[in-house]
């Protein structure tokens, strides 16, 4: 039968040997299980001391090798990445350009469009522009007497011309014309608006252009030379200098004549706005005979 060992009759020494060979033991079960598995290469066994010295520097180089290949690897990857970043930079930044600069022409674009779809400011016009100057009729002496005058209209325009309404009188206000005087052909009358054929049998007529007495542009006052009283027969007798007084509900205003011309009923040129206040009358010319206008223009001097 064995002897029983009791731990403090074992050396120190001998302590250590179980120690060791436990370890072996273990260490070999553990190759064993190992080996079992597949896990552990066996080596050469002609493997010499320089076999196993040139694979111990094979085995300390490779590191140093694989660190300097990593670096240059990670240098290279820091540069692309940069460079990446670098190109996804810019874009955003071409893409905020073209988004501001998008949005700046829509808002160009919007504006140009509401300033086109804008309408004007309009002023009243007539539908057709003067063809003719007012105060035309054939002469009391041709066939037929006085009547007027559709011939003085161009052939193409007679049928509108004809067609068009009469002009809407405006409502009477205290700033109308309503009386002339001038005493260099002894011409006291009174003024009434419109110049259509009816109305010229009433008086002196005035063109319908919105202009009062006193008013800058252009107040133009049309009569007969020799029907229907006769009132501007002597209008070529008149010379630069002498006073037209034109009078309205409130006051009378001065104009002095600055000339006379004698055109052809078709020269309206005489009848377009002016910028000062100025008056011209307009009647036929000559004498019974009326194939032509007289114009004097004059300009206001008593404001």
């Amino acid at each position: 039968m064995a002897r029983k060992i009791r731990p403090e009759d074992i050396s120190e020494a001998e302590l250590r040997r179980l120690l060791i060979e436990k370890r072996r033991a273990a260490h070999k079960k553990r190759l064993d299980e190992f080996r079992s598995s597949g896990r552990v290469v066996e080596l050469a066994p002609n493997t010499g001391s320089s076999a196993l010295e040139d694979m111990r520097s094979k085995i300390i180089g490779e590191p140093f090798e694989e660190s300097a290949a990593a670096k240059k690897t990670a240098r290279r990857k820091r540069f692309f990445d940069r460079l990446l970043l670098a190109v996804e930079v810019l874009a955003i930044g071409g893409l905020v350009f073209i988004m501001f600069n998008g949005a700046s022409l829509l808002q160009t674009l919007n504006s140009e469009v509401a300033s086109a779809l804008e309408l004007p400011t309009l002023t009243p016009t007539p539908l057709v522009r003067v063809v003719v100057l007012p105060s035309g009729h054939t002469s009391p002496n041709s066939p037929g007497g006085a009547r007027p005058n559709d011939a003085e209209i161009p052939e193409h325009l007679r049928p509108l011309v004809q067609s068009l309404p009469e002009i809407d009188l405006p409502t009477p206000s205290p700033e109308q014309a309503t009386r002339i005087q001038i005493n260099n052909i002894d011409v006291d009358v009174q003024i009434v608006q419109g110049v259509s054929w009816e109305q010229l049998k009433r008086g002196v007529g005035q063109y319908v252009n919105g202009i009062n007495p006193g008013q800058d542009g252009n107040l133009i006052l049309s009569a007969h030379n020799d029907i229907f009283g006769q009132f501007f027969r002597f209008l070529d007798q008149l010379a630069p200098g002498d006073e037209v007084v034109v009078f309205t509900n409130l006051r009378a205003y001065t104009y002095v004549i600055t000339g006379t011309l004698v055109v052809e009923p078709t020269f309206v040129q005489v009848m377009e706005q002016t910028t000062n206040p100025s008056l011209t009358l307009i009647s036929c010319y000559p004498y019974l005979i009326d194939d032509q206008r007289i114009v004097v223009q004059a300009l206001l001097i008593d404001s």
